[in-house]
């Protein structure tokens, strides 16, 4: 999830409205895009010799730290992008995560991979469905979650020096939930974004705007790939 808003950077425009489900398609084309770049990356990578390099602490810390610096140029560095840049960045963020969640094959039985996968899969298109077709205003409850995503991470820091499994079990939980309702949340934001006349049909922009929507919800579904994983268990002993 990201803290940046794109509709703050297209206000002031002049031309016609963009069509909801033109970009809504654009945008879940990209984010597939970035799921197939990570899932190829991710199979490279535990296929070959590079499979070494995510073991070294180093490489792997050095690959998050890339991972963050990516976002962040993409959240708040967006206006000043050509829409190649923004593309290519998208892209090579997903090929870095990649790299980095190759490391699930290493803890995890492929055949859990695959159903947690899947599970998410069809989660997550009933959940972009539901944001996509309900007349409920998703903002309030979007809040909560947006604050849910900050306690996770303290709960998750602090379970580190603890080791409780019950607390794990608990963040699990919260995580699955949170981003259940993220994907709703943020799939009826993009809708709304469409809609609005303030986003106008300016190819650069669009395709800019198109990339940050298509990075939210690719979060939005790792993130709830990861702890649908946790849920289901399978480590390898």
């Amino acid at each position: 999830m990201s803290l940046y808003d794109p509709t703050n950077q297209i206000a002031g425009r002049a031309g016609e409205a963009v069509n909801v489900q033109s970009l809504l398609h654009r945008v879940f084309f990209w984010m597939a895009l970035g799921l197939l770049t990570t899932a190829t990356v991710a199979y490279l990578t535990i296929s070959t010799s590079l499979i070494t390099l995510v073991a070294n602490r180093g490489v792997f810390f050095a690959a998050i730290i890339g991972e963050l610096a990516l976002v962040v140029a993409l959240n708040f560095g967006l206006r000043r992008m050509s829409p190649g840049l923004a593309t290519a960045l998208f892209f090579v963020y997903a090929g870095v995560n990649g790299f980095t969640l190759s490391i699930i094959f290493l803890v995890y039985q492929v055949g859990v991979i695959y159903q947690a996968f899947l599970a998410t899969a069809v989660l997550f298109g009933a959940m972009a469905v539901v944001g996509y077709v309900t007349d409920i205003d998703l903002t309030r409850i979007g809040s909560f979650l947006v604050m849910g995503v900050i306690g996770l991470l303290v709960a998750m820091i602090v379970n580190m020096f603890l080791n409780s499994g019950p607390l794990d079990y608990v963040i699990t939980i919260a995580g699955v939930l949170i981003f259940t309702g993220l994907t709703a949340y943020d799939t009826q934001r993009i809708k709304r974004m469409a809609e609005d006349p303030a986003l106008q049909g300016e190819s650069e922009m669009v395709t800019k705007v198109g990339i940050i929507a298509a990075l939210k919800l690719y979060l939005d579904f790792i993130n709830l790939f990861l702890f649908l994983l946790r849920l289901f268990g399978g480590r390898r002993r």
